[in-house]
């Protein structure tokens, strides 16, 4: 195993090691903090983070609010009290070592809102912020504002290229690297465009030295690149150390944090984990952010591919190839389906799903009554944790939606991960992001017998590749 050799990230010399930011406080102050404890990059999620009451228990995410506006307000305060709890805590705990850095979403609601109040709050604490899920053009503008690097996350180096023209160019001294994270490796949410096959994968390293040629060209040979997406042995990623061609370099490590001592997920979720298999992990798009995403294959995932299979295509006119009557909903509204289609949707009424909802898309899909009411229920409740939603037809936009249809193909990502990451009992029945990899744990000897490192282990192991 090469040595590795320390980068400067954020103005300071760290080991070339980052934890990959998840959201919904699934990496929080104290993983965050103890990771840059052991020298590397922690990273702490922006993302609706937890604050905590005098007994120093999570405050629910509850809302008083009667419309999205109100709620949506309600949550904009609540974010920032609790990233602002987060970056103080890591701070506190790193001890002067490593950085620390603050993980958002560019599509989450009120983005650019929270960002500025954060880093308002947390002046001195916070080193760096990454960001992906969107195209965030005003990511550099506004960390200039406060003097604090930036970190795009982008998939391809037509991306980088994208935001580099219209604005990083304006910014370059605090361009403190770009995270090059794989669209088919990577947990969470993934940046796969329309041009690119989610079933064919590509391999990393010339889309990475695309990537390089392109910063080189723009002057940032000395900027870092960070690998994200499919890292777990070191060993395994031998031959880009120091590498010419695409130095310098450091690694991100998303999944392989969320088994440590300090990882704020439940056990129940940690044993999930040292369970997984080769195939576990599912590619998909359900997610009301329009992304596909990566989430291991659960009772929730299997209930959204069961629902969406359960579709059929409709008009609101007869013609020539929907020229069967159909009444749908409670009004008996009469669509029109294609002849062909009447022996599933009859079957699916059989079994239990009764209910057909229509979709953006021109489709009905078929649930029970209980899971339309859940459904409805959840829509309504909506609070605008997106920019823009596809689940709800929510938009932060001054007409407040997206003027589409709800889609009820989709899910209400903000009530899901916050029940699994606060609720012990409910892995199996809400959404699990992981990366690809996450079935290594149970072939790894490092986790032999079911061991759960600490931070500082853990870094530790994968200084030796392994």
């Amino acid at each position: 195993m090469k040595t590795l050799h320390p980068i400067r990230l954020s103005g300071k010399e760290v080991l070339p090691l980052i934890e990959g930011g998840k959201g919904i406080s699934v990496s929080n102050g104290e993983s965050s903090g103890a990771w840059a404890a052991s020298g590397g990059v922690g990273t702490f999620s922006g993302v609706n983070a937890d604050s905590y009451d005098e007994r120093g228990l999570p405050i629910p995410y509850a809302y008083e609010g009667r419309t999205r506006r109100e709620r949506h307000r309600e949550l904009i305060e609540r974010s920032v009290k609790g990233a602002i709890t987060q970056a103080r805590r890591a701070y506190d705990l790193a001890g002067g070592e490593g950085r620390l850095h603050m993980n958002i979403l560019w599509e989450m609601g009120a983005a650019e809102q929270v960002l500025r109040r954060v880093l308002d709050g947390a002046k001195g604490l916070i080193h760096g912020v990454t960001c992906g899920a969107g195209m965030p053009y005003r990511l550099a503008e506004i960390c200039a504002q406060f003097g604090v690097f930036y970190y795009p996350i982008v998939s391809s180096a037509r991306a980088f290229r994208a935001l580099w023209k219209r604005a990083y160019y304006k910014f370059r001294k605090l361009l403190g690297a770009v995270v090059y994270e794989d669209p088919w490796l990577a947990g969470g949410h993934n940046g796969l465009s329309n041009s690119e096959d989610y079933r064919c994968p590509q391999a990393p390293r010339p889309r990475v030295a695309e990537l390089r040629k392109m910063m080189n060209a723009y002057g940032l040979q000395d900027t870092p690149i960070i690998m994200a997406g499919g890292v777990w042995f070191l060993r395994d990623w031998e031959d880009w150390i120091d590498d010419p061609e695409l130095a310098p370099i450091g690694f991100q490590f998303g999944t392989r944090p969320l088994l440590t001592q300090e990882s704020p997920i439940s056990m129940s979720w940690k044993r999930k984990l040292l369970n997984l298999c080769k195939g576990d992990i599912l590619l998909h798009k359900f997610s009301p952010t329009g992304f596909f995403s990566s989430a291991v294959k659960n009772r929730f995932i299997a209930e959204l591919e069961a629902r969406s299979h359960r579709q059929v295509p409709y008009t609101r006119r007869a013609d020539e190839d929907f020229d069967t009557p159909y009444a749908m909903g409670k009004r008996s509204r009469i669509v029109y389906v294609r002849r062909q289609d009447m022996p599933s949707m009859m079957s699916w009424v059989e079994q239990g799903y009764t209910d057909a909802l229509p979709t953006p898309d021109s489709t009905l899909v078929f649930v029970t009554p209980e899971k339309a009411q859940e459904i409805h229920q959840d829509q309504v409740d909506c609070m605008g944790c997106l920019s823009a939603c596809h689940f709800s037809n929510w938009s932060q936009g001054e007409s407040g939606t997206t003027g589409r249809r709800v889609d009820p193909r989709s899910f209400c990502i903000q009530k899901t991960l916050q029940t699994i990451i606060h609720d012990d009992k409910t892995i199996d029945d809400e959404l699990m992001f992981a990366g690809h990899g996450a079935y290594r744990f149970r072939e790894d000897p490092f986790y032999k017998n079911g061991f759960i490192p600490s931070v500082k282990q853990l870094v530790e192991r994968i200084l030796t590749g392994d």
